[in-house]
């Protein structure tokens, strides 16, 4: 790797800045690919978790059949 500077053999705070900011734009893009595939996947996520939910409670709630007895005296 080869370090680019203003010739005099120091790296200066400009040489530094303008290393940052080459980085940081080759990784904006990726940023926002990222952001927009987890956009598309949280809907599907929140369906997912509200229907378990659902159905869970759905589950817990049903009545049981209550067993009576009759008797005759």
């Amino acid at each position: 790797m080869k370090v680019k500077s203003n010739g005099s053999g120091t790296i200066t705070r400009a040489d530094i800045e303008a290393k940052l900011r080459a980085i940081r734009d080759g990784l904006e893009p990726v940023g926002e690919q990222a952001k927009t595939g987890v956009m598309a996947v949280l809907p599907v996520v929140v369906a997912v978790v509200v229907m378990a939910a659902y159905l869970a409670g759905k589950r817990k709630g049903q009545k049981r059949r209550a067993v009576i007895e009759i008797r005759r005296i």
